[in-house]
């Protein structure tokens, strides 16, 4: 299981590094012009920094499979959601955002074990 933790301690260092990524984009790069829609962004992009940080701490917890895994699908289905409508306007993503939500909840408890 070692291995596996470790692997998504990388995975953690890969979606920071996207994470700020995202981030520099936003702020230069990005022509968003609706308010709600560029604050919408900001704040999807610190849940997705918290989060990378978090998958980092999954080789340190006694169940990294659950904890890496929710962590991963969570930071994906909620952030990709709120990235996608951001970025795009387009609310068809919206509603997989609470099962992601649901996920990083869970990914804490499995972390938390």
């Amino acid at each position: 299981m070692a291995g596996l933790g470790a692997a998504f301690r990388r995975l953690g260092a890969v979606s920071g590094a996207s994470a700020l990524g995202l981030a520099t984009y936003g702020a230069h790069g990005a022509n968003i012009q609706d308010s709600y829609r560029k604050e919408l962004f900001e704040k999807t992009n610190k849940h997705h920094f918290i989060h990378s940080m978090a998958l980092l701490c999954v080789p340190l917890c006694s169940k990294p499979v659950w904890a890496g895994t929710l962590f991963t699908s969570g930071i994906s289905l909620f952030c990709g959601s709120f990235y996608y409508h951001a970025l795009t306007g387009d609310t068809t993503a919206i509603p997989v955002a609470p099962v992601g939500g649901s996920l990083l909840i869970l990914g804490w408890l499995a972390l938390a074990l």
